[in-house]
């Protein structure tokens, strides 16, 4: 893959790279297309990463078929597909990790302790194997893009962050490859994420203001599904995701909660 990548880099082409877990549906894909028309090469990385998983995560049952996923990019015309076993990528006695140490404690990083550190260790992997010049990321996971660009930042990384917009269903259900859990009653309880987020987005059009009363609006929208378990609801800044007390055009309102056993996450920026 180094070498590949290190070729095209020489030839002076622009390298697009696109990090996913496999499993991929069409907010994966419209990544790799956004890549394809800005970049002339585009690589996929497929890895699904056992240090942003916890002890009691769904690691085993992930969904995982790599033949489906290669056949997908294959149709796209992606140049590259790196899918390295995990003892390739993490070595035995392999000792090193990238802590972005404020960011990786807040949103997912309460309820996910030790996820945000394996992240943005893969990323920083994949960042160096690659060399990309533009790397490209989903919107549904604001907080670890918020994470990614200060670790760039903070590193010196010579890399664009780019970011794609949710990719949803019709009904506003995120794509996301953990929807594969749900059972059709557990899909439609599902949408209560999208709904509290539009609860949310109405109540600011009309004017309200005030994070703590729209994150209200948030939480109430979820009670009122049984189904759902709330994980956190938060009006944060887009950038620190530091909580806001008034919101304005940009504030970052988040969502992640549990249909059953599976952990869904949402957001939309105002």
């Amino acid at each position: 893959m180094k070498s590949a990548c290190r070729a095209a880099t020489r030839a002076g082409k622009l390298v697009g790279l696109v990090p996913t877990m496999g499993a991929l549906h069409e907010g994966h894909l419209s990544l790799v297309r956004a890549s394809q028309s800005q970049c002339d090469v585009t690589a996929v990385s497929i890895f699904v990463n056992p240090l942003q998983f916890g002890p009691t995560e769904d690691l085993d049952k992930y969904p995982r078929n790599l033949e489906r996923d290669k056949a997908l990019l294959s149709e796209l015309g992606v140049n590259f597909v790196f899918a390295p076993p995990t003892s390739e990528m993490y070595r035995p006695g392999a000792k090193t990790y990238v802590d972005v140490s404020d960011l990786s404690s807040k949103l997912d990083g309460v309820s996910r302790p030790g996820h945000f550190r394996g992240v943005s260790t893969l990323v920083c992997k994949l960042f160096e194997i690659v060399r990309p010049d533009q790397a490209f990321f989903g919107q549904k996971d604001a907080a670890q893009v918020a994470l990614l660009r200060k670790m760039v930042r903070d590193l010196d990384m010579d890399v664009e962050i780019v970011v794609g917009p949710i990719v949803r269903e019709a009904d506003g259900l995120a794509l996301s490859s953990r929807n594969a859990y749900l059972n059709a009653e557990q899909r439609k309880q599902a949408l209560v994420l999208s709904r509290s987020l539009e609860q949310v987005k109405a109540a600011a059009d009309r004017g309200e203001r005030d994070a703590g009363k729209l994150a209200e609006i948030g939480r109430q929208t979820i009670a009122s599904e049984p189904a759902a378990k709330l994980d956190y609801f938060a009006i944060v800044d887009p950038d620190t995701l530091d909580p806001v007390n008034q919101v304005s055009k940009g504030t970052l309102v988040a969502v992640a909660a549990w249909v059953g056993t599976t952990r869904l996450i949402d957001n939309l920026v105002l």
